[in-house]
């Protein structure tokens, strides 16, 4: 397998990452190599992973790149629990959970992850807790302050937020890795999300990471609308 050339800066690249919402292992990959070496994270979601499960992962992994498993885990703790001690084994780098879920859910769900990964002699993923969705734009103003206090309470290391959320989940928790949603670039279709926001308006509130996919992977040419991305941030 030929390694993926890397053509944006390392340091805008590993804040990047692929959100692969289709449900076709073999298209997710093809893309993952294309797009490869403006991404260094791909995003498995719910579509992907209902289709294909932990072969999915390991069949990114196999690209020598990051990989986020994006289920906002939302259940009873036990059964939280045990889901995230499978996914914790996978040595993935991220896994989400729905704040909504509350602290003893997010605790039951970091430790599973310790214990998957432990067991499976893996560093331990990042466990995210995905605050306020960005299709949600009712949620009244003391949603994101509980639900990133749940975070921390919960044992989290990171949050997931829409880009208008970062500054205020940044003056709560200054230390904790924040993954923003929503981007779009100027004039792009924002399909089901209402709160969205430019890659450079993400990096300006202090996003850790960015988790980008229709605005790149529906683009008449993925790979120009990818590397116009790197050059927007980079300027």
């Amino acid at each position: 397998m030929t390694e993926l050339q890397i053509e944006a800066p390392e340091e805008v690249r590993a804040r990047l990452c692929l959100a692969l919402d289709t449900d076709d292992l073999v298209e997710a990959q093809r893309r993952a190599r294309e797009l490869g070496p403006w991404f260094g994270t791909l995003k498995v979601g719910l579509e992907l992973f209902t289709s294909a499960g932990p072969q999915a992962v390991t069949t990114l992994q196999g690209l020598g790149l990051d990989v986020y498993v994006d289920l906002k885990l939302h259940d009873i703790p036990t059964t939280v629990h045990k889901a995230a001690t499978v996914l914790g084994s996978l040595g993935v780098a991220y896994v989400t959970f729905h704040a909504h879920g509350g602290v003893d859910m997010l605790r039951a769900g970091v430790e599973g992850l310790h214990l998957g990964a432990s067991a499976a002699g893996v560093p331990t993923p990042r466990a995210l807790a995905v605050t306020v969705l960005t299709s949600d734009d009712s949620a009244p103003p003391h949603i994101l302050p509980k639900r990133v206090e749940s975070a921390v309470d919960g044992g989290c290391d990171g949050l997931v937020c829409a880009v208008a959320d970062v500054p205020e989940a940044r003056s709560i928790v200054p230390e904790l890795f924040v993954a923003a949603t929503g981007i779009r670039t100027s004039g792009d279709e924002v399909h089901d999300q209402r709160r969205t926001a430019t890659p450079g308006d993400a990096f300006a509130a202090g996003a850790d990471l960015l988790v980008l996919g229709r605005t790149i992977t529906d683009a008449d040419d993925p790979v120009a609308a990818a590397a116009a991305l790197v050059d927007n941030a980079l300027g």
